[in-house]
């Protein structure tokens, strides 16, 4: 997977808006002003961060750890930092993108 199939997969969804709220280095994706996905454009290989339910969180570190790790500069519980290194499939990992962006989702409409 490239920043492209990240990129667009990421924009089908409701309500989302890109930027660079943290330097030219770092792709945002917001819904509702929350941040759901994070995208570094210097890594390579491909890394991003994604919310994840922390159990989850564990289970995916634990059966990829070389290509998923605790958030880089987030909060460990609740994000992973994933290395796109052709180790996990780009089902699996257009799934974490899903799964952050329903994890924002629901805690806003929970408000």
């Amino acid at each position: 997977m490239n920043i492209e199939t990240l990129r667009d997969h990421a924009l089908l969804y409701e309500n989302v808006e890109e930027g660079f709220p943290f330097g030219d280095d770092t792709l945002v994706f917001k819904t509702n002003k929350k941040i759901f996905l994070l995208v570094s454009l210097s890594s390579e290989p491909l890394q991003f961060n994604a919310k994840c339910e922390p159990g989850k969180a564990i289970e995916m570190r634990e059966t990829y750890p070389d290509a998923i790790l605790p958030g880089y500069h987030m909060n460990k519980r609740h994000w992973n930092t994933i290395i796109v290194d052709g180790s996990i499939s780009k089902k699996t990992l257009l799934g974490m993108i899903d799964d952050s962006y329903k994890l924002v989702q629901k805690k806003q409409k929970s408000k």
